[in-house]
C-alpha cells in the first residue's frame, strides 16, 4: 500500500452512481427476472471502464471498479456462496436516531418513495464459496481499466463477516461465533484472490460502527464493544494470510441522511477497532455529526504500521466542499499521526445500493474533483 510520502493521496469508499440502464439490470437480476447473462458482463466491463476513467479525471489517485457489478455493497455474496435460502424480512428495522422524529420519517418516506427491497436470504445450511469466476471478473475488469490511465493503485470492496451476518440471518449454526467464523471462511477465497491479483483488499465494516445505532442501542456499549470484538476477531481469522498492509477497512455510522445523534461515539470503539488486521483504517470524518472526532488522535496513538482515510467529503449532500475546507480537514488529521500516514476519501460510497444514492451523479463527480484539490492545497502545505 502507498503512501502519502511526497503528495496527499486520494481515494474514495467505493461504491459509485452506476449509468441507468446497468441500474435496471442489476434490479431485474436482484429481482429474479431473466437478463442475457453475456451482455450483462459486457455492460459492467463498459461501465467499469468508464468509471475508472471518470475518478482519473477528478484527480482520484487510488481507484476502484465502483461497484457497478454489484447490486449492493453486501447483497452480492447471495450469489457467491452457498448456504443460503428464502428471504427474511429485514432485522434491523428504523435505526434508533429515527424513530425519535416520526414527523421527519414521514417526510422522508414521501420524498424516497417505496424503496427497492435487496434480498435477504437466511442461512440454512453449511456456507462454503462457489464462484469465484465472479470475483476474477470483478479483477479483470479493474485491472483492464486502470491500464488505460495513470493510477497510483487500485482496491475491491469485498463484504466483511460482521457485515454479512448483520444482514443475512442465521438459522443453521448454533452460534453467532460458528456463523461468523464460517463465514470467515468461506469469504477468505475472495479475500485472497483480491489481494493475489495485487490489488488492495478493502473490507466494509458498517457492523463496526452504524449496527449500534441500527440493532443493538438498548444492549449498551459494553455488549456492543464484546460484539464487535468478536466480528474483528473473525475477520482477522479470515485475513490471517494476506499482509495488514494490503488490506483497507471501511467502518460507518450509517450512509443516510438523518439526526445521527444515537451514534455510538468514535472514542468508545477505537481501541476495539485498532486490533483488526487492516493497515489503513476508512471512516467518517466530514458530516456534521463526525467531523469534530479528529481530535481523538490527540489521545489516541497511531498503531506503527496504520494509516489513516478520513473521510473529507460528506456522501449524503450535494453541497460540494469547497478546496480549502477539504484541505483544513487534511492537515488536521495529518498534524496529528503524520502526513504519510493520511490518505482522505470519502465519508461513506455514492451507490451503497444500485440507483439509490443521495447525491447527483454528476455532483458525485465534482466532489471528488473538490478532493483531489483540496488535497493538492494540503500537500502544499504540509511539503513546503
Amino acid at each position: 500500500m502507498k503512501r502519502s510520502t511526497e503528495r496527499i493521496l486520494t481515494t474514495h469508499t467505493g461504491s459509485l452512481p452506476r449509468p441507468q440502464d446497468l441500474v435496471d439490470l442489476l434490479w431485474q437480476r436482484e429481482g429474479g427476472e431473466a437478463v442475457d447473462a453475456s451482455g450483462f458482463a459486457a455492460r459492467v466491463t463498459e461501465a467499469v471502464a468508464d468509471i475508472v476513467a471518470a475518478q482519473i479525471r477528478a484527480g482520484v489517485d487510488v481507484v476502484n471498479d465502483g461497484e457497478a457489478g454489484k447490486v449492493s455493497y453486501f447483497s452480492y455474496v447471495v450469489d457467491r456462496l452457498s448456504g443460503f435460502a428464502g428471504s427474511a424480512a429485514p432485522s434491523r428495522g428504523f435505526p434508533q436516531d429515527l424513530k425519535e422524529f416520526p414527523n421527519y420519517m414521514a417526510v422522508r418516506e414521501t420524498k424516497t418513495g417505496k424503496r427497492k427491497q435487496l434480498s435477504r436470504p437466511v442461512c440454512t445450511e453449511p456456507i462454503a464459496f462457489q464462484n469465484e469466476a465472479a470475483v476474477q471478473t470483478d479483477i479483470s475488469n479493474l485491472r483492464a481499466a486502470a491500464a488505460e490511465g495513470p493510477v497510483a493503485e487500485t482496491f475491491l470492496s469485498s463484504a466483511s463477516p460482521g457485515l454479512i451476518a448483520m444482514f443475512l440471518r442465521n438459522e443453521y449454526y448454533p452460534t453467532r461465533e460458528a456463523y461468523l467464523f464460517a463465514l470467515a471462511d468461506a469469504m477468505k477465497t475472495e479475500y485472497d484472490a483480491i489481494t493475489d491479483a495485487g490489488i488492495l483488499l478493502q473490507l466494509d465494516c458498517p457492523d463496526l460502527a452504524f449496527s449500534y445505532n441500527a440493532m443493538h442501542f438498548d444492549e449498551g456499549i459494553d455488549a456492543f464493544r464484546r460484539r464487535i470484538a468478536e466480528n474483528i476477531a473473525a475477520l482477522n481469522h479470515a485475513t490471517r494470510d494476506i499482509p495488514p498492509e494490503r488490506i483497507r477497512m471501511h467502518l460507518c455510522w450509517g450512509n443516510y441522511e438523518g439526526p445521527h445523534h444515537h451514534d455510538i461515539p468514535f472514542k468508545d470503539i477505537i481501541d476495539v477497532i485498532l486490533t483488526a488486521r487492516p493497515a489503513a483504517l476508512s471512516f467518517e470524518g466530514a458530516n456534521p455529526r463526525h467531523q469534530h472526532e479528529y481530535v481523538l488522535w490527540d489521545e489516541v496513538t497511531l498503531p506503527e504500521g496504520k494509516i489513516l482515510m478520513p473521510g473529507v467529503i460528506d456522501s449524503t449532500t450535494n453541497f460540494i466542499e469547497h478546496p480549502e475546507v477539504v484541505a483544513q480537514r487534511i492537515v488536521r488529521y495529518a498534524k496529528r499521526v503524520g502526513k504519510e500516514n493520511v490518505i482522505p476519501g470519502s465519508d461513506c460510497g455514492f451507490g451503497t445500493g444500485a440507483g439509490l444514492g443521495a447525491v447527483d451523479t454528476d455532483i458525485v463527480w465534482a466532489k471528488l474533483a473538490a478532493l483531489a484539490e483540496g488535497a493538492r492545497l494540503a500537500s502544499d502545505a504540509l511539503w513546503p
